[in-house]
């Protein structure tokens, strides 16, 4: 799927008034070249592309915040949910389960966040990165919504691969036998930094209660697992948006002090739950 290049740049012409000279003097090249544009007498080289989406970001335009919100207000039907997916280069043909790695929280399956800007920092430091609205139809599937608990830290270890020792133990045989059920998951986001926490928690260096309360202070959002067919045939792509390396400097820095905030919180939830809650080799017997 092609970025809508045209589009775009008639939005911001129309939304901020800016004129054809204008736009062709920001990228570098002549009005005619913007008209042939437009009119699709020619196609925009690549490195036009990215300098029309670099100046409309510096200026102050965020295409991408504004199709957000737009989507949003388009479809008020509760069932359908917008999503967002972060992709490393783009999306080669149709979406599928087994694109993902195995040992991804939840396994294979198809990944997509509930908040755009999550969505854009998880991809923002690939050089080709691209950014995929996506519009979700809910009815009528099996799904199950996990939430920061004990339950959902020990089925992301099991996943994750931190619980090869424990299969045969009941605990571990329901978590696998829940999940094969479902068609999808709404759960946490555990990025690498919370699944050192869970790490840890499986090492025995921590408690439940204070794994759960440190990865409650990281928020990374909400997360979708598609993990049927059936499921992945009631999500549709919307759009693929392009992500300008300002766009993306602007988010790697708003996940860098992200960090720093939830990484003194982490701190102070492990003083203030130290020694209360189970160890890991008190819950799996």
């Amino acid at each position: 799927m092609d970025y809508r290049i045209l589009d775009d740049m008639n939005t911001l012409i129309e939304v901020r008034g800016i004129t054809k000279e204008e736009l062709a003097e920001s990228i570098g090249v002549s009005r005619m070249s913007v008209n042939n544009w437009l009119e699709e007498k020619k196609a925009m080289r690549e490195n036009n592309i990215g300098r029309f989406y670099e100046y409309a970001f510096n200026i102050g335009f965020r295409l991408n915040r504004l199709k957000n919100q737009l989507y949003i207000e388009e479809n008020r039907d509760k069932s359908q949910v917008l999503l967002f997916h972060g992709a490393k280069t783009f999306i080669d043909g149709s979406i599928r389960l087994d694109a993902s790695k195995q040992n991804n929280d939840f396994g294979p399956g198809f990944y997509c966040g509930d908040n755009i800007e999550q969505s854009v920092m998880f991809v923002a430091s690939y050089p080709e990165s691209s950014l995929y609205m996506l519009k979700f139809n809910s009815k009528n599937l099996k799904y199950k919504e996990f939430f920061v608990d004990q339950e959902w830290m020990l089925t992301v270890a099991y996943f994750r691969g931190r619980l090869d020792g424990y299969k045969d133990t009941d605990l571990v045989q329901n978590i696998i036998s829940n999940i094969e059920k479902l068609d999808y998951i709404i759960a946490p986001i555990a990025d690498n930094r919370m699944f050192e926490l869970i790490d840890q928690f499986i090492d025995g260096e921590i408690t439940d209660l204070q794994c759960q309360h440190c990865l409650s202070a990281t928020d990374l959002g909400k997360q979708y697992v598609f993990l049927s067919e059936k499921a992945l045939r009631q999500v549709e792509i919307l759009e693929r948006c392009y992500l300008s390396q300002g766009e993306k400097a602007y988010y790697l820095n708003r996940k860098s002090e992200d960090y720093e905030i939830a990484r003194d919180k982490v701190k102070l939830a492990r003083k203030q739950y130290r020694n209360q809650g189970h160890y890991i080799e008190e819950i799996i017997k």
